[in-house]
């Protein structure tokens, strides 16, 4: 069985104090990996692209998790204790730049906008890691520059550090369809709305309309990618109907939930 998001940042932070997985260099490389399955927490001494040609990939950190669809990838930086699990079958695209490469002067895991060209381009260089050509050495640098053009995609959810704020989150993770205002949630953590709100600003940086939209966008990707059909999707992620789902999810990632990639 998968482990949750929550279990897997609880043992990042647990193997932070214990010692977790060293992988000096991050590889460039293509892989499957089945539905269901991941590669537990590790850090690299490298940056690290990380792309799902098909099905949906979750990064998560001690700090959040990131989910991916095949039109955005993820920016992981050097040093970043970090997991990957996939969602529908997924063919990972790996690229590892040394930490002195930093094409966009990120310091923090990102999720990435990928047009038709850079996609092509994150296949192409990692179908053949081993190739020192002078013709992968010209792929490499239209994919740096393809890569500084690619404009921020707002998909992190972030983990609270606040014991009250993480009780009302596992909440709504437990159940994104859970509609009940910040008033009505603070009844069951023993809080006011006005408290709640100022933790939501000041400990993830956004508002609560904002973090709980989030949720339910990243469990409608892995939901997708399961197969799940379109309406259902809607309906236990919390959107009153399935057209109020479509138009938010058309304005994020740029087209229908019909037709995004299942994998």
């Amino acid at each position: 069985m998968p482990k949750s998001r929550h279990e897997v940042r609880h043992e990042i932070r647990r193997g932070a104090r214990h010692g977790i997985r060293h992988e000096p260099v991050a590889p460039t490389r293509t892989q499957w990996l089945a539905s269901g399955s991941g590669i537990d927490a590790h850090r690299h001494d490298d940056h690290q692209i990380v792309y799902a040609g098909r099905g949906v990939l979750a990064v998560t950190t001690s700090a959040g998790s990131w989910v991916a669809p095949g039109t955005r990838a993820i920016w992981v930086p050097a040093g970043t204790v970090h997991a990957h699990q996939a969602h529908g079958e997924l063919e990972l695209h790996l690229v590892g730049l040394p930490a002195t490469e930093n094409p966009l002067g990120l310091d923090a895991p990102t999720v990435l906008a990928v047009g038709p060209l850079l996609r092509e381009l994150l296949v192409a260089y990692t179908r053949t890691p081993d190739d020192e050509s002078p013709e992968r050495a010209r792929l490499r640098a239209v994919l740096l520059d393809q890569l500084r053009a690619s404009p921020q995609q707002p998909l992190h959810l972030p983990t609270p550090t606040s014991p009250l704020l993480r009780t009302l989150c596992d909440i709504l993770r437990a159940d994104p369809a859970d509609s009940r205002t910040l008033s009505e949630l603070g009844r069951d953590v023993g809080a006011s709305a006005r408290t709640l709100s100022r933790l939501f600003r000041g400990d993830l940086g956004m508002t609560f309309p904002q973090w709980r939209t989030q949720l339910r966008l990243q469990r409608a990707l892995v939901l997708l990618a399961e197969g799940t059909p379109v309406t259902a999707v809607a309906h236990r992620c919390g959107w009153s109907s399935a057209s109020a789902f479509i138009d938010v999810f058309r304005r994020t990632f740029g087209h229908t939930p019909g037709a995004h990639p299942t994998g």
